[in-house]
């Protein structure tokens, strides 16, 4: 008994309730889409959503039980195994419906998974372990140009598989990570001047394909693209239409917003529960992010900070971008709303990466609890 009272005071389980609280209404916006589409025959994803999320719940609480540091350490066995997993998907991979990409996996009984997914785990550890490895002397060249070459291995085999939204979330949560790292602000500066000088070569050195760039340009010329902007419109008219407190899930008046239950889940989300519930749910999210950063603060190594920067920068990068789709604020990549969009993968995926901030929190008792968040 002694040794159960202290898992749970060990574990954090405001976080693990706050996350299984986005599952739930995540699970039961898809069975009301369902059910408004009349196609419960079709319930299956509503099933996934919820064993993902049941199984996540169990593996983010397992994960937390071990080192985050042996995790780090095991690069060289997760890592070749992740990108191994990526070029099979070369070859292997097909692509579901309402996307593009052929960058999931079959599997028995009708699933499928995403490797991309997986390899953001094993890039966040692998990562962490060389950015502790090298603290001490990170901003000498032959070090940076080390590190850097270490994070260009996962964004390689996701350009490959021509993945933007997926490619974005990387480069972000790279980023943060590297950020984090405590590069020198020279060395930030000559990035970010670099990414500015690169826009334009992007534009108009016929590297971007010209479907994405009649994506970009139907958001500042909405009726001249009314094709290509129709999910969107059709999204923001769902946001609007929950106006204060929502119309409810199980009623019979929903905007048929193609795929609602993909990537414009939180359209759906505040049409229901109009602006108020919308808020509740931001909130939510938003607390997580400042849990993990609490960890990340708190923690007594620097491999501890990076992992918990690097799950705040993949949830972040993944909640703006996914939200700026449905707000027709950004163009659609494909990027889902962690714990929220349809995608067992995905849901597993973001639950593990809880389970790594839990195994954070969990081995670096003195240094997390001596106060505040």
């Amino acid at each position: 008994m002694n040794r159960i009272k202290q898992i749970i005071i060990e574990t954090d389980l405001v976080f693990i309730a706050i996350c299984a609280t986005c599952s739930a209404i995540s699970v039961f916006s898809m069975y009301s889409i369902f059910k408004h589409m009349s196609l419960m025959e079709t319930v299956r994803p509503v099933v996934v959503q919820l064993g993902a999320s049941i199984i996540g719940i169990v593996l983010a609480f397992i994960i937390s039980f071990v080192d985050y540091k042996e995790l780090c350490e095991l690069y060289k066995l997760h890592l070749p195994a992740a990108i191994g997993l990526m070029i099979l998907c070369m070859f292997i991979g097909f692509a579901p419906q309402g996307t593009t990409n052929k960058a999931w996996i079959e599997l028995p009984f009708g699933l499928s998974f995403q490797p991309s997914e997986v390899l953001k785990i094993s890039t966040i550890l692998t990562l962490s372990y060389f950015f502790e490895k090298y603290k001490n002397n990170i901003n000498e060249v032959k070090v940076l140009a080390k590190l850097i070459g270490i994070a260009c291995i996962p964004i390689l085999f996701v350009l490959i598989q021509k993945d933007d939204g997926t490619l974005l979330i990387y480069l972000i949560m790279i980023a943060c990570m590297f950020f984090a790292a405590g590069i020198s602000p020279k060395l930030i500066g000559a990035a970010v001047g670099a990414v500015i000088v690169a826009l334009p070569v992007l534009w108009f050195g016929n590297i971007l394909d010209e479907y994405q760039k009649i994506r970009i340009l139907a958001l500042f010329k909405p009726d001249e693209y009314a094709s290509v902007m129709w999910q969107q419109n059709m999204g923001r008219i769902s946001i609007g239409s929950g106006r204060i407190l929502g119309k409810g899930f199980l009623v019979d008046n929903h905007n048929n917003t193609p795929l609602a239950y993909n990537d414009f889940i939180f359209s759906f989300i505040a049409e229901s529960m109009g602006f108020v519930g919308t808020v509740l749910v931001l909130l939510l999210i938003v607390f997580l992010w400042i849990r993990i950063l609490s960890i990340a603060r708190r923690s007594a190594d620097v491999s501890g900070s990076l992992v918990c920067v690097g799950v705040f920068g993949m949830m972040m990068a993944q909640t703006v971008i996914n939200i700026g789709m449905n707000l027709s604020l950004l163009p659609v990549i494909g990027v889902t709303l962690p714990l929220f969009t349809a995608g067992g993968t995905s849901v597993i995926v973001v639950y593990c990466a809880i389970g790594l901030v839990l195994s954070v929190a969990r081995h670096n008792p003195k240094a997390l609890f001596d106060g505040g968040l």
